[in-house]
């Protein structure tokens, strides 16, 4: 007797989604890539475990030659896991947060974020680079870092090195804006909630910015912590438009038989849906707490895992444009943000 279509559609996904034996190898690794990143993040005050973990990955992967019975976990991880991730990001954003803003802070995260996106693009076509790798610094430097970048790997699958790279461009100019921004709150004029939302519209991941606002006070950090979380709440509607331009561009070169990818992807729909959940205030201190810890892992050992498949010796190749580029968006979104604080 034949089993139920309808069944067999529902089963499918969560076949994909379960990892099986042959995983096993590969996650054993990556759990204690994981560990590793955590120690040494923890003593560390300029590395997250993210990037730890991308470090470690890049380090294991180019002095040991893994054996292909690790490949299918290591894989899972940097699919599954990272999607995982960026669902659970959801949960640190409530629609409260945006209406707190107003019309003026909202316009700021919005201009802000698509003029560094859009002219990330724009300088990264002028420099040669790929349209993926420019894909992925525009996201990570107009949404938040590394989770960023991960996400939108998770929908155009580019190349290790150039994932590898976007990271490690997000992480040093968010580094930098730490040392940078505050020097300049002085001679910018700005301070306190002025300070901080500059900081929130201009710096990457949320890590960095709560470093960097909290240099300026409590009121500070307030303010840069909202903005902050208000541009993370766009990175469901930018990465579900990439996948359908994406989609649509697809169709145009197919014949028509090919299978088509969907118009946004679950992963996606999921991170929205968490944010739902979390702006219904349902979930206590704790849940969150608990979601935010489990995110943060499961970021982590996709990232070793991204890390893994990086080859020093291609990442050569790419030269110094990236560098250029990444410079070149963090001037800008910086430029942007501060406009968009004195103007707004």
């Amino acid at each position: 007797m034949s089993a139920d279509p309808s069944v067999a559609r529902i089963a499918a996904p969560l076949r994909a989604v379960i990892p099986t034996r042959r995983d096993a190898a590969g996650l054993a690794v990556v759990g204690a890539g994981l560990a590793a990143s955590f120690v040494v993040a923890s003593v560390s005050s300029t590395l997250s475990p993210l990037v730890a973990a991308v470090i470690l990955g890049v380090a294991v992967g180019n002095v040991v030659d893994l054996p292909a019975v690790f490949g299918p976990g290591v894989q899972y991880a940097t699919r599954r896991l990272l999607r995982g991730g960026v669902i659970l990001l959801g949960f640190r954003l409530a629609f409260a947060d945006v209406v707190e803003l107003g019309v003026s802070g909202l316009g700021v995260v919005i201009v802000t974020v698509t003029a560094t996106f859009f002219g990330t693009r724009w300088l990264g076509r002028r420099l040669g680079l790929s349209e993926n790798l420019s894909l992925l610094v525009a996201t990570g430097y107009s949404i938040c870092g590394a989770s960023a970048v991960a996400a939108m790997d998770g929908v155009i699958e580019a190349e290790e090195e150039e994932t590898a790279y976007a990271v490690a461009l997000v992480t040093l100019c968010g580094s930098l804006s730490i040392l940078v921004l505050p020097v300049l709150a002085g001679p910018f004029g700005l301070d306190g909630e002025a300070f901080g939302a500059f900081v929130g519209a201009a710096v990457h991941d949320v890590a960095q910015v709560v470093a960097t606002a909290a240099t300026d006070g409590d009121a500070a950090l307030e303010a840069a912590t909202v903005v902050k979380l208000t541009r993370v709440v766009l990175l469901a509607p930018l990465v579900a438009a990439v996948a359908l331009s994406r989609r649509r561009h697809d169709d145009d070169e197919s014949d028509g038989g090919s299978v088509r990818a969907p118009v946004v992807p679950l992963f996606v729909a999921l991170f929205g849906a968490a944010i739902v959940v979390r702006s219904s205030g349902v979930l206590g201190d704790a849940a969150l707490a608990d979601i935010k810890s489990v995110e943060k892992l499961l970021l982590a050992a996709a990232l070793f895992g991204l890390g893994l498949g990086v080859r020093v010796a291609r990442l050569r190749t790419l030269g110094g444009r990236p560098l250029v580029l990444g410079l070149g968006s963090w001037l800008l979104v910086a430029s942007v943000a501060y406009l968009g604080v004195l103007v707004l």
